[in-house]
């Protein structure tokens, strides 16, 4: 009995973290050397977002990354903040994560009403969509008054947004969005500030630069669907990819 109602809950959460964005948003985006970082995942709109507590039933690889090299982000099942890292040094940081398959089922139209809103409408939705969704989502934290690029592509990320250019500086921030490690042409690029958004499209070497005129937390987020492989038993997968950090 027990077994069935976590696995009825499981389906409920899956479908309320397809449903919205997906990001990591830490305690602070600037800690101290020596300092211990909560890393919470977060799901919903605008960048306000409710707890998604730590699960190795959806979570496939949680890790840091620093000059040292990478290592896993420890945290406590069922817990939020979903992970605890200690930054030692001065420099950049990445903590990234990385799902495992959820499963999805949307009728018609709201599977249209989705497409729209991602900006990836080509899609033709004349049916009820079953689906798979990953998400791939990293938060920058800055520790000192390190200038240098965050770390680039994270392997392992099938869609990947990656900063070509220095977030903390003023001016635009230039990304390039990749899938399968090739450059992702013509997708929708979205940033959200707490009081403004900007949406632009990737060109044809899956790069857009954005106008951040705020400062303060950001959060860039493109979505993309391909095709879901013959025997998987869902008809599309829908790849989520954000990255956040602080200017």
């Amino acid at each position: 009995m027990m077994r069935h109602a976590f696995a009825a809950a499981l389906l409920l959460i899956s479908a309320d973290l397809f449903a919205h964005d997906f990001w990591i948003e830490p305690s602070t985006f600037h800690p101290a050397a020596g300092q211990t970082v909560m890393l919470a995942l977060r799901v919903g709109q605008d960048f306000i977002g409710d707890p998604v507590p730590r699960s190795a039933q959806l979570m496939d690889a949680f890790v840091l990354r620093d000059a040292r090299g990478e290592r896993p982000v420890k945290g406590f099942e069922n817990q939020d903040p979903a992970g605890l890292v200690r930054i030692d040094r001065d420099g950049v940081a990445v903590a990234w994560y990385r799902s495992k398959a959820n499963f999805v089922e949307l009728p018609a139209a709201k599977f249209a009403e989705f497409l729209k809103l991602e900006g990836i409408d080509w899609i033709v939705a004349d049916k009820p969509d079953r689906e798979h969704f990953f998400r791939y989502v990293k938060t920058i934290l800055r520790t000192g008054t390190s200038s240098t690029l965050p770390i680039g592509h994270i392997p392992g990320f099938r869609y990947d947004i990656v900063p070509e250019s220095n977030p903390w500086r003023s001016g635009p921030l230039r990304v390039r969005v990749l899938f399968e490690d090739k450059p992702a042409r013509g997708m929708l690029v979205t940033a959200i500030h707490r009081d403004a958004r900007i949406s632009v499209r990737t060109d044809a070497h899956g790069r857009a630069a954005l106008s951040l005129s705020k400062g303060g937390a950001w959060l860039i987020k493109s979505v993309y669907m391909v095709k879901a492989p013959k025997d998987s038993g869902v008809d599309w997968e829908s790849l989520w990819a954000s990255v956040t950090f602080e200017r």
